[in-house]
Protein backbone atom coordinates (compact mmCIF):
# COMPACT_ATOMS: atom_id res chain seq x y z
CA UNK A 1 0.00 0.00 0.00
CA UNK A 2 2.85 2.52 1.02
CA UNK A 3 4.63 1.81 -2.36
CA UNK A 4 1.16 2.41 -4.53
CA UNK A 5 0.46 5.22 -2.64
CA UNK A 6 4.55 6.54 -2.88
CA UNK A 7 4.24 6.04 -6.82
CA UNK A 8 1.17 7.89 -6.97
CA UNK A 9 3.17 10.59 -5.97
CA UNK A 10 5.64 10.41 -7.81
CA UNK A 11 3.57 10.43 -10.68
CA UNK A 12 1.80 13.71 -9.29
CA UNK A 13 5.13 15.32 -8.99
CA UNK A 14 6.60 14.37 -12.33
CA UNK A 15 3.28 15.71 -14.11
CA UNK A 16 3.60 18.78 -11.99
CA UNK A 17 7.39 19.30 -13.14
CA UNK A 18 6.71 18.36 -16.76
CA UNK A 19 3.77 20.59 -17.15
CA UNK A 20 5.83 23.51 -15.10
CA UNK A 21 8.22 23.18 -18.08
CA UNK A 22 6.03 24.05 -20.81
CA UNK A 23 5.66 27.98 -21.53
CA UNK A 24 2.26 29.30 -21.83
CA UNK A 25 0.92 29.33 -25.56
CA UNK A 26 -1.36 32.46 -26.85
CA UNK A 27 -2.77 32.10 -30.37
CA UNK A 28 -3.78 34.90 -32.05
CA UNK A 29 -6.36 34.38 -35.15
CA UNK A 30 -7.21 35.36 -38.24
CA UNK A 31 -9.45 37.52 -40.35
CA UNK A 32 -13.07 36.54 -40.22
CA UNK A 33 -12.67 34.46 -37.73
CA UNK A 34 -12.07 33.78 -33.96
CA UNK A 35 -10.61 31.75 -31.17
CA UNK A 36 -12.08 28.21 -32.46
CA UNK A 37 -9.33 28.14 -35.06
CA UNK A 38 -7.02 26.76 -33.11
CA UNK A 39 -8.88 23.45 -31.24
CA UNK A 40 -6.55 21.23 -33.63
CA UNK A 41 -3.63 22.91 -32.90
CA UNK A 42 -4.23 23.22 -28.89
CA UNK A 43 -4.91 19.35 -29.66
CA UNK A 44 -1.75 18.74 -31.43
CA UNK A 45 0.21 20.62 -28.19
CA UNK A 46 -1.55 18.67 -25.46
CA UNK A 47 -0.30 15.37 -27.65
CA UNK A 48 2.90 16.89 -27.37
CA UNK A 49 3.50 18.50 -24.29
CA UNK A 50 0.64 17.61 -22.38
CA UNK A 51 -0.82 20.09 -19.95
CA UNK A 52 0.62 22.77 -21.95
CA UNK A 53 -1.43 26.35 -20.65
CA UNK A 54 -3.19 27.42 -24.03
CA UNK A 55 -4.91 30.71 -24.70
CA UNK A 56 -6.62 31.78 -27.80
CA UNK A 57 -7.57 35.49 -27.85
CA UNK A 58 -10.87 35.42 -27.98
CA UNK A 59 -12.00 38.98 -28.98
CA UNK A 60 -12.66 40.88 -32.09
CA UNK A 61 -13.99 38.11 -34.03
CA UNK A 62 -15.71 37.45 -37.22
CA UNK A 63 -16.72 41.35 -38.24
CA UNK A 64 -15.22 42.35 -35.40
CA UNK A 65 -12.03 41.55 -37.27
CA UNK A 66 -12.13 44.57 -39.29
CA UNK A 67 -11.80 46.83 -36.52
CA UNK A 68 -8.63 49.20 -37.08
CA UNK A 69 -5.55 47.62 -36.08
CA UNK A 70 -4.12 49.69 -33.19
CA UNK A 71 -7.76 49.44 -31.65
CA UNK A 72 -7.01 45.75 -31.24
CA UNK A 73 -3.58 45.97 -30.78
CA UNK A 74 -4.46 47.75 -27.39
CA UNK A 75 -7.40 45.73 -26.29
CA UNK A 76 -5.66 42.59 -26.73
CA UNK A 77 -2.65 43.78 -25.14
CA UNK A 78 -4.52 44.12 -21.47
CA UNK A 79 -4.89 40.57 -21.72
CA UNK A 80 -1.84 39.29 -23.17
CA UNK A 81 0.56 41.32 -20.78
CA UNK A 82 -1.50 39.98 -17.71
CA UNK A 83 -0.67 36.36 -19.03
CA UNK A 84 3.19 37.68 -19.08
CA UNK A 85 3.10 38.58 -15.68
CA UNK A 86 1.50 35.60 -14.68
CA UNK A 87 4.68 33.45 -16.67
CA UNK A 88 7.57 35.41 -15.85
CA UNK A 89 9.50 32.46 -17.12
CA UNK A 90 8.25 33.50 -20.85
CA UNK A 91 5.72 32.69 -23.03
CA UNK A 92 5.14 31.90 -26.94
CA UNK A 93 3.07 33.09 -29.27
CA UNK A 94 1.45 31.27 -32.32
CA UNK A 95 -0.13 33.97 -34.91
CA UNK A 96 -2.04 33.23 -37.84
CA UNK A 97 -3.27 35.57 -41.23
CA UNK A 98 -3.98 38.95 -39.53
CA UNK A 99 -3.07 37.63 -36.28
CA UNK A 100 0.45 37.83 -36.99
CA UNK A 101 0.39 41.77 -37.66
CA UNK A 102 -1.78 42.25 -34.81
CA UNK A 103 1.10 39.96 -32.49
CA UNK A 104 3.78 42.30 -34.09
CA UNK A 105 2.05 45.50 -32.57
CA UNK A 106 2.24 43.26 -29.54
CA UNK A 107 5.54 42.64 -29.72
CA UNK A 108 6.43 46.59 -30.23
CA UNK A 109 4.52 48.20 -27.78
CA UNK A 110 5.32 45.49 -24.80
CA UNK A 111 8.07 45.20 -22.83
CA UNK A 112 7.42 41.44 -23.52
CA UNK A 113 8.55 37.94 -22.25
CA UNK A 114 8.51 36.13 -25.60
CA UNK A 115 10.31 33.18 -26.13
CA UNK A 116 8.72 32.61 -29.49
CA UNK A 117 6.88 33.81 -32.45
CA UNK A 118 5.45 31.80 -34.79
CA UNK A 119 4.04 33.45 -37.89
CA UNK A 120 1.33 31.40 -40.06
CA UNK A 121 0.88 32.97 -43.48
CA UNK A 122 0.57 36.13 -41.52
CA UNK A 123 1.19 39.60 -44.07
CA UNK A 124 3.86 40.62 -42.59
CA UNK A 125 4.58 43.02 -45.14
CA UNK A 126 1.53 44.12 -46.11
CA UNK A 127 -1.11 42.99 -48.38
CA UNK A 128 -2.14 43.59 -51.83
CA UNK A 129 -3.85 40.82 -54.18
CA UNK A 130 -7.42 39.89 -55.22
CA UNK A 131 -8.38 37.53 -52.87
CA UNK A 132 -11.63 35.64 -51.91
CA UNK A 133 -12.00 37.87 -48.19
CA UNK A 134 -11.44 41.59 -50.07
CA UNK A 135 -14.12 39.94 -52.93
CA UNK A 136 -16.93 38.83 -49.97
CA UNK A 137 -15.58 42.74 -48.48
CA UNK A 138 -15.57 44.79 -51.77
CA UNK A 139 -16.70 42.89 -54.46
CA UNK A 140 -16.49 45.97 -56.91
CA UNK A 141 -13.16 46.99 -56.34
CA UNK A 142 -10.01 45.08 -58.16
CA UNK A 143 -6.65 45.72 -56.52
CA UNK A 144 -5.59 48.15 -58.67
CA UNK A 145 -8.11 50.99 -57.51
CA UNK A 146 -8.84 49.77 -53.89
CA UNK A 147 -5.88 52.02 -53.09
CA UNK A 148 -8.48 54.93 -53.66
CA UNK A 149 -10.62 53.80 -50.83
CA UNK A 150 -8.21 52.25 -48.62
CA UNK A 151 -5.95 55.38 -48.57
CA UNK A 152 -8.26 57.91 -46.90
CA UNK A 153 -9.52 58.50 -43.93
CA UNK A 154 -13.01 56.51 -43.91
CA UNK A 155 -10.90 53.72 -46.00
CA UNK A 156 -8.57 53.53 -42.71
CA UNK A 157 -11.11 52.57 -40.18
CA UNK A 158 -10.81 49.07 -41.97
CA UNK A 159 -8.03 46.53 -40.59
CA UNK A 160 -7.37 45.49 -44.05
CA UNK A 161 -6.89 49.18 -45.28
CA UNK A 162 -4.18 49.74 -42.28
CA UNK A 163 -1.52 47.16 -43.63
CA UNK A 164 -2.66 47.64 -47.41
CA UNK A 165 0.82 48.06 -48.90
CA UNK A 166 0.07 48.96 -52.83
CA UNK A 167 3.34 48.79 -54.76
CA UNK A 168 2.14 51.78 -57.10
CA UNK A 169 1.04 54.34 -54.55
CA UNK A 170 3.61 54.12 -52.06
CA UNK A 171 3.59 57.98 -51.06
CA UNK A 172 0.18 57.60 -50.11
CA UNK A 173 0.13 54.57 -48.39
CA UNK A 174 2.99 56.23 -46.03
CA UNK A 175 0.93 59.10 -45.83
CA UNK A 176 -2.15 57.13 -45.09
CA UNK A 177 -1.42 53.64 -43.61
CA UNK A 178 -1.80 53.58 -40.00
CA UNK A 179 0.00 50.75 -39.26
CA UNK A 180 2.06 49.06 -41.42
CA UNK A 181 4.52 51.76 -41.75
CA UNK A 182 4.18 52.43 -37.93
CA UNK A 183 5.37 49.40 -37.60
CA UNK A 184 7.66 49.42 -40.15
CA UNK A 185 9.40 52.83 -39.13
CA UNK A 186 9.23 54.04 -42.49
CA UNK A 187 7.24 57.05 -41.29
CA UNK A 188 7.87 59.52 -38.27
CA UNK A 189 6.85 57.63 -35.10
CA UNK A 190 7.97 59.47 -31.14
CA UNK A 191 7.56 55.65 -30.41
CA UNK A 192 10.05 53.86 -33.08
CA UNK A 193 12.97 53.50 -30.39
CA UNK A 194 10.47 51.88 -27.78
CA UNK A 195 9.34 49.81 -30.64
CA UNK A 196 12.50 48.49 -31.99
CA UNK A 197 13.73 47.98 -28.61
CA UNK A 198 10.35 46.07 -27.37
CA UNK A 199 10.82 43.99 -30.59
CA UNK A 200 14.62 42.91 -29.96
CA UNK A 201 13.49 41.33 -26.44
CA UNK A 202 12.14 38.50 -29.22
CA UNK A 203 14.18 35.57 -28.92
CA UNK A 204 12.80 33.45 -31.70
CA UNK A 205 10.82 34.44 -34.66
CA UNK A 206 9.65 31.40 -36.88
CA UNK A 207 8.24 32.63 -40.66
CA UNK A 208 6.24 30.01 -42.24
CA UNK A 209 4.53 30.59 -45.86
CA UNK A 210 3.87 28.82 -49.12
CA UNK A 211 3.28 29.54 -52.59
CA UNK A 212 -0.05 27.16 -52.74
CA UNK A 213 -1.30 29.55 -50.11
CA UNK A 214 -3.83 31.40 -52.23
CA UNK A 215 -4.67 34.41 -49.70
CA UNK A 216 -1.85 36.38 -48.82
CA UNK A 217 -0.41 38.39 -52.09
CA UNK A 218 2.63 38.08 -52.39
CA UNK A 219 2.65 35.13 -50.23
CA UNK A 220 6.02 36.03 -49.58
CA UNK A 221 4.65 38.87 -47.52
CA UNK A 222 4.83 35.91 -44.66
CA UNK A 223 8.25 35.70 -44.81
CA UNK A 224 8.80 39.74 -45.01
CA UNK A 225 8.65 40.31 -48.85
CA UNK A 226 6.21 42.90 -50.67
CA UNK A 227 6.14 43.96 -54.37
CA UNK A 228 7.92 46.52 -56.46
CA UNK A 229 6.29 48.63 -58.59
CA UNK A 230 6.68 46.00 -61.34
CA UNK A 231 4.89 43.69 -59.07
CA UNK A 232 8.14 41.88 -58.80
CA UNK A 233 8.72 40.46 -54.75
CA UNK A 234 11.18 42.30 -53.01
CA UNK A 235 12.54 39.57 -50.50
CA UNK A 236 13.26 40.34 -46.61
CA UNK A 237 16.93 40.93 -47.03
CA UNK A 238 16.69 43.50 -49.62
CA UNK A 239 14.00 45.45 -48.04
CA UNK A 240 15.27 49.12 -46.89
CA UNK A 241 13.99 48.83 -43.61
CA UNK A 242 15.56 45.42 -43.06
CA UNK A 243 18.91 47.02 -44.46
CA UNK A 244 18.60 50.37 -42.21
CA UNK A 245 17.46 47.84 -39.52
CA UNK A 246 14.72 50.41 -38.69
CA UNK A 247 12.68 48.20 -36.17
CA UNK A 248 15.51 45.15 -35.44
CA UNK A 249 14.89 42.50 -38.15
CA UNK A 250 18.38 42.33 -38.87
CA UNK A 251 19.63 42.35 -35.97
CA UNK A 252 17.26 39.46 -34.96
CA UNK A 253 19.15 37.79 -38.06
CA UNK A 254 22.37 38.18 -37.46
CA UNK A 255 21.44 36.73 -34.10
CA UNK A 256 20.41 33.66 -36.49
CA UNK A 257 16.69 34.04 -34.27
CA UNK A 258 15.05 34.43 -37.48
CA UNK A 259 13.81 30.80 -39.44
CA UNK A 260 12.24 31.05 -42.95
CA UNK A 261 10.11 27.37 -43.93
CA UNK A 262 8.40 27.41 -47.08
CA UNK A 263 6.50 24.54 -47.80
CA UNK A 264 4.06 23.71 -50.82
CA UNK A 265 0.53 22.83 -51.27
CA UNK A 266 -0.83 24.40 -48.28
CA UNK A 267 -3.62 26.64 -48.49
CA UNK A 268 -4.51 29.50 -46.38
CA UNK A 269 -6.93 27.94 -44.19
CA UNK A 270 -4.59 25.10 -43.27
CA UNK A 271 -1.68 26.25 -41.79
CA UNK A 272 -2.88 26.00 -38.22
CA UNK A 273 -4.36 22.55 -38.85
CA UNK A 274 -1.82 20.83 -40.81
CA UNK A 275 0.20 18.20 -38.85
CA UNK A 276 3.38 18.54 -40.74
CA UNK A 277 3.59 22.23 -40.22
CA UNK A 278 2.86 21.21 -36.41
CA UNK A 279 5.99 18.85 -36.57
CA UNK A 280 8.31 21.07 -38.67
CA UNK A 281 7.69 24.36 -37.77
CA UNK A 282 5.82 24.79 -34.31
CA UNK A 283 6.18 22.16 -32.35
CA UNK A 284 10.13 22.53 -32.01
CA UNK A 285 9.94 26.37 -30.90
CA UNK A 286 7.63 25.45 -27.70
CA UNK A 287 10.16 24.36 -25.69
Amino acid sequence: MYRRQTHIVCMIVCQCFLTAAYKHVIFMHGILSGPWESSELEAYIQQVHPGTNVTSIDAFTFLGSLTTMWTQVYKIQIQVHQIMEENPEGIHLICYSQGGLICRGLLSILQHNVESFVSLSSPLAGQFGDTVYLKYLFPTYLKENLYKFFYTERGQNISVANYWNDPHHQELYRMWATYLPVLNNETHNEQSFKFKENFLRLKTMVLVGGPDDGVIAPWQSSQFGSFDSNETVIPMREQKWYINDSFGLLTLDKRKAVHLFTHHGVQHVHWYRNRTIFDCCIEPYLT
